[in-house]
């Protein structure tokens, strides 16, 4: 009993003292190596998701836009801009002072023409845009969720860009007494000093200046008669100028009172730099207002570039030049819910909190009238200057 005794307690000796320089041994081979600095993580460069589309852009070589006057709405800043962003485009600039009617004939008269007189994109009358979509190309811009659903084509046909009220431009060097509302121009005293800003034939702008008459003048938006009789009794009175207006002409003193959009007319006081004097009025009454859309055309010789155009224009910068030249462009809601917009260029936007929109329908439906009925009702030729 004693031997195996003395026998266990040796072998439980031998156990322990292994275990103990297993352990021993363990540690020393399993030791933890010195902590060393994370290797550098590279930083991928971000990818511009319009990148493919600026390179097919640039294999074109060339944007065509029309009807796009410097002055209106900051186009002048807009296509700097642009051709500053997106070098290796050249921006051919058709028929500045064209109407809508007329870059919808240009498109149509261009389908087979793939040289620099064929437009590549349009910016017309909002009643122009429904009714000619068979000649525009669908493209849905990055940003197209924030573009209201009234102001765009559920397929992508066309979208709206920017809207304005109808105003007067009024050069007070010539005439200081400055007329409140549409009625008073028809006092004898502005006799030949009032001028549309485009053909009502073939003009959105002045298309639309006749329907602004009509709310001043017994009609209402379903009713534009009641405008063209106003133009027809302001031709009677003698105080309507037979030319198209323009900004130049204004300063010249040849047309004292213009018709027009009222970012047009604010541009116009900034440019004269108070020579002349001259005073932008929202009319009391009648206050229209009007929106423009964009569109691709559907022979466009440089679509792709003229999808990165759209891109640009609905890109927070296009949007914010835009409203640079006192304009309201399409996606301004988004762009004051994310506190984009500087408070010194909100500022700048006139009160037109009374504006009234028309529907596609009630555009449309006074469009076929006016056109139709303007040389009957009202009788005059409204022409260029140099005419």
């Amino acid at each position: 009993m004693r031997t195996n005794k003395f026998v266990l307690q040796l072998l439980a000796l031998v156990v322990i003292a292994a275990t103990v320089l297993s352990a021993c041994g363990g540690a020393a081979t399993t030791q933890a190596p010195a902590p060393q600095e994370p290797a550098p993580q590279k930083t991928a460069a971000p990818v511009d998701p319009l990148a493919a589309l600026y390179e097919a852009a640039k294999a074109e070589g060339m944007l065509t836009t029309i009807a796009l006057p410097h002055d209106w709405c900051n186009y002048g800043g807009v296509i700097e801009a642009f051709k500053a962003k997106y070098p290796g485009i050249e921006v051919n600039e058709l028929n500045p002072d064209a109407g809508s009617g007329d870059e919808i004939e240009a498109i149509k008269a261009n389908k087979d023409n793939k040289g620099p007189q064929a437009p590549d994109v349009v910016d017309v009358g909002f009643s122009f845009g429904e009714p000619n979509k068979d000649l525009f190309m669908p493209y849905k811009v990055s940003t197209w969720d924030t573009i209201p659903d009234g102001m765009k084509s559920p397929d992508g046909y066309w979208y709206g860009d920017y809207y304005g009220v109808m105003a007067f431009l009024v050069n007070t060097d010539v005439q200081p007494d400055v007329p409140k509302d549409w009625k008073d121009l028809l006092d004898p005293k502005y006799k030949g000093q009032v001028a549309q800003s485009g053909d009502p034939r073939t003009s959105n702008q002045a298309i639309q200046a006749v329907q602004a008459a009509a709310l001043a003048y017994g009609g209402s938006l379903d009713d534009p008669m009641p405008g063209l009789q106003f133009f027809a009794d302001l031709n009677k009175a003698g105080n309507l100028i037979p030319l198209i207006a323009n900004n130049g002409l204004v300063a010249k003193g040849e047309i004292p009172i213009r018709l027009t959009w009222d970012y047009n007319a604010l541009a116009a006081i900034d440019s004269f730099e108070g020579n002349p004097n001259a005073v932008v009025v929202i009319p009391e009454t009648g206050q229209f207002a009007g929106v423009y859309v964009q569109a691709i055309s559907a022979y466009a010789p440089h679509p792709n570039a003229a999808k990165l155009w759209m891109e640009f224009l609905y890109s927070d910068e296009g949007q914010l030049l835009w409203m640079e030249g006192y304009c309201h462009p399409a996606r301004e809601a988004d762009l004051r819910a994310r506190g984009v917009i500087p408070a010194e260029l909100s500022a700048k936007l006139p009160d037109v909190s009374k504006a009234v929109f028309p529907t596609a329908k009630q555009l449309i439906k006074a469009k076929e009238l006016i056109t139709t009925q303007w040389d009957s009702v009202v009788g005059v030729d409204i022409k260029k200057a140099d005419q």
